[in-house]
């Protein structure tokens, strides 16, 4: 089942469900920033409405979908979800996952504490692109080439929104042996203890997002003050049946 929002569909599923059915595909996790960019981002809008799994990854989103008839059932963020999965799958040889974001150096490490704490090689390589990596053809064909070499199944891509979501999108039919695409943001920097989640009672009264600001105010105090306030005018008149979708005529 789905919870609407805006232009895209949330799936209404459990973190428990999520693990046991998530074989193969694409995951997305919206939240207030996403929310924004899909009012005006169309290949974003595209990448949601193709991806095979679309998670709610923000509390307050969770929080306003207890006002409607078909609430979320919880939150899954995305950094939390990364680390029960490969829990999950500890113990499953056939899963072999690689990691593509963060600096040099500290995909590598949290490739290093992942295996420790799976007591496996369960994370089978770790790249990080430069920037702009995106753009370049070379590059791009050439991280194509090590992940068909590393034999991985997941590849998590961490290089913030809407960059990460692209790419897959543009790339993976180029990857047939990967069964599952991870777009999750700063995971690979959870991961590696170069930043650090929030404490636990932040997370769940939903203010995380204002932990990171004071954390990394120059890169993140425009992005949650100024951009992604815009979505509280959207979602005002989504509910006032005023809402319409930019994309569709």
């Amino acid at each position: 089942m789905k919870h609407k929002l805006l232009n895209i569909s949330i799936d209404r599923i459990t973190t428990e469900q999520l693990l046991n059915d998530l074989t193969e595909g694409v995951l997305l996790t919206p939240n207030l920033d996403h929310m924004v960019n899909l009012q005006h981002n169309r290949e974003l809008y595209d990448a949601y409405c193709t991806a095979d799994w679309v998670v709610c990854d923000s509390r307050i989103l969770y929080f306003l979908s207890k006002t409607t008839k078909k609430p979320l059932p919880e939150t899954i963020p995305g950094s939390s979800f990364f680390r029960e999965f490969y829990l999950y799958h500890k113990d499953d040889p056939d899963c072999k996952i690689l990691l593509l974001g963060a600096k040099p150096g500290v995909a590598d490490q949290a490739m290093e504490n992942i295996n420790k704490t799976c007591g496996r090689k369960i994370v089978v390589g770790a790249h990080s692109p430069s920037f702009g990596f995106e753009k370049n053809e070379e590059e791009n064909n050439a991280i194509i080439e090590i992940i068909k070499q590393s034999n991985a199944n997941v590849v998590l891509v961490g290089v913030g929104s809407p960059k990460q979501e692209l790419w897959i999108m543009r790339h993976k039919n180029r990857l047939p042996q990967v069964k599952i695409w991870l777009p999750l943001g700063a995971t690979i920097d959870f991961e590696s203890g170069q930043l650090k989640r929030a404490p636990r009672i932040v997370q769940r009264i939903g203010m995380e997002w204002l932990y990171r600001v004071i954390k990394e105010p120059k890169r993140l105090f425009k992005r949650y003050f100024v951009d992604d306030m815009k979505f509280f005018i959207y979602y005002l008149k989504f509910r006032l049946n005023l809402y319409k979708n930019p994309f569709q005529s």
